[in-house]
């Protein structure tokens, strides 16, 4: 339904006849370009994906190029889009993840070092100026002058334009008021954050939080995991040296004490009385094999975190040393936040981390909370784990998590009280019928995620700028807020979203929908039409 109304919204807006796009030529240089894929999510998973891929494609045939639309389920896409690379353009999004308000992340998604298999930078953008800046910015400690990098990079990347940033969608979940109160609430993540499942207080004597999920992890091998639904859960029995709190300020966690030595040696004190979940106690070795283990294995998706890591030793019997080959102004809100610490005993004798099988994971961590069950497809749960530095303060016995289907499934089990709170965000129509629910509270807040169209560089016609450009004024992004959003949400054009305000350039380009534009682009880029309107590229 929705992507008629999209569809007629466009159809009432291209009025420009198909003869024009001719340009009189009747015999049109070079070749037909050929059919272009988007790929996108499926209905069931994110409607608001699904219907945006349709309206643009609509817009792209407008301009004489043949256009297929190919929904997959989600973790094939991501596989496609990450493992294989093997795509013409695919709509996705980044997640508001809290360490990702540090701009090091986004930025990195276009950095030319990320290019190969599995990395952050799938559609392959290389540019050597923007690299050299990237590179200045992460060694750069004078908030404002690093400020000034970053906003440098976000024009550089807008005009280039490898991937489109398409819109800013409000977070809106809601909870279930008469189960569990003191939920936390964080920007870009809403309540499906680390700090909720340690802070909330049961009102009955209901002891396990229940979360609603559409998705299940891609894998829970923490060598191997891309997605946001694999790290949200394990990130809860998997400890760190540092957690970023509510208020994105980093505390140590598993460290007890950070020590800046100089501006390239780091002494990060391991808190002592901890153990794993098997009881072994959790050791500055550990800290170090864990480190070790990343950059040996060479996982592309930890590979930014952990680039300028020269070396790392155990000082002091409960000090990890980490020597930087240059300072990094990121590494304590990031780096220390994002590796979680692996038993040495355990993965030492694994020499081939990303080839386990699912049964061959192991699952033994040291967070507050331990793991208990993953049944593929339709459940998880996560018990409170009592030997846990942090285990006085949790009043709960543990989590389970719900696998559904798609977010209608999601929001149902939110209606009939068969979960707590919901892992993703209700869709536009879900939010009024939640608001007159008395024992549902819906929460929104603004993300500084940003979904995307990547194009595939490594193929014509993605490997033009103009082209790109052009592709990018014929995007509706007005219509996609106003008609499948219904206002919950706001245009596109950066990698670091508005809301993070001190990081974001607001005065880069922005491809606002102007079909004019678009064929004015794709003819100085050489390309022409035939008598039918279908597009050519030149020899």
């Amino acid at each position: 339904m929705i992507r008629r109304i999209a569809a007629l919204a466009v159809a009432l807006l291209l009025v420009t006849p198909a003869f024009v796009f001719a340009g009189g030529q009747a015999e049109p240089e070079g070749e037909p370009v050929q059919e272009l894929t988007i790929y996108t999510t499926t209905e069931s998973y994110d409607p608001i994906r699904y219907e945006a891929a349709f309206m643009i494609a609509d817009a792209w045939q407008e301009l004489g190029f043949q256009i297929n639309v190919s929904p997959m389920e989600f973790s094939s896409l991501l596989q496609l889009f990450y493992d294989e690379q093997n795509f013409d353009a695919t709509i996705l999004g980044w997640s508001g993840r809290v360490d990702r308000l540090d701009p090091q992340h986004f930025l990195g998604t276009l950095h030319g070092e990320q290019t190969d298999l599995g990395a952050n930078n799938p559609g392959g953008y290389e540019n050597p100026e923007y690299d050299e800046l990237f590179v200045a910015q992460s060694r750069e400690f004078d908030p404002e002058r690093r400020r000034q990098i970053v906003q440098q990079m976000q024009a550089i990347a807008a005009d280039d334009n490898p991937v489109d940033v398409l819109f800013y969608r409000d977070e809106v979940v809601g909870y279930n008021n008469t189960k569990f109160t003191d939920f936390v609430v964080m920007a870009g993540e809403s309540l499906y954050n680390e700090w909720t499942p340690l802070e909330v207080t049961p009102l009955t004597d209901d002891r396990m939080l229940t979360i609603g999920t559409p998705q299940e992890p891609d894998t829970i091998n923490p060598l191997d995991s891309t997605s946001v639904w694999g790290w949200k859960f394990m990130r809860m029995y998997y400890d760190k040296l540092v957690r970023l709190s509510p208020d994105i300020e980093p505390i140590p966690y598993a460290a007890e004490e950070i020590v800046d030595v100089d501006d390239t040696t780091i002494d990060v004190v391991v808190r002592s009385g901890m153990t794993f979940h098997d009881g072994e106690a959790v050791t500055a070795e550990d800290v170090k094999f864990t480190y070790e283990y990343f950059i040996d294995n060479d996982f592309a998706y930890f590979r930014p975190f952990l680039s300028d890591i020269e070396s790392i030793e155990v000082v002091g019997g409960d000090t990890v040393r980490f020597n930087l080959a240059e300072p990094v102004a990121s590494f304590i809100t990031v780096t220390l936040s994002q590796i979680p610490i692996l038993p040495q005993h355990i993965w030492a004798d694994i020499e081939n981390p990303a080839d386990l099988a699912p049964d061959e994971i192991p699952t033994v961590g040291s967070g507050p909370f331990r793991f208990d069950q993953y049944d593929r497809g339709e459940y998880k749960r996560l018990l409170t784990y009592e030997d846990h530095f942090d285990a006085d303060r949790i009043e709960i016995d543990g989590i389970d998590y719900i696998i559904y289907a798609d977010s209608e499934g999601v929001f149902t089990g939110l209606l009939t009280g068969e979960i707590d709170m919901t892992a993703w965000r209700m869709e536009p129509g879900q939010i009024e019928i939640a608001e007159d629910e008395e024992d549902i509270t819906v929460v929104s807040v603004g993300d500084f995620g940003y979904y995307h169209m990547t194009y595939n560089l490594r193929r014509s016609p993605f490997d033009d700028r103009l082209v790109r450009q052009a592709l990018s004024y014929a995007v509706d992004r007005d219509t996609i807020i106003d008609v499948l959003l219904q206002g919950l949400g706001e245009p596109g054009y950066s990698v670091v979203a508005p809301i993070n305000a001190f990081w974001h350039n607001p005065d880069i380009t922005r491809y606002t929908y102007d079909l004019d534009r678009s064929r004015e682009l794709l003819e100085e880029a050489g390309y022409t039409w035939d008598s039918e309107g279908r597009i050519y590229a030149p020899n």
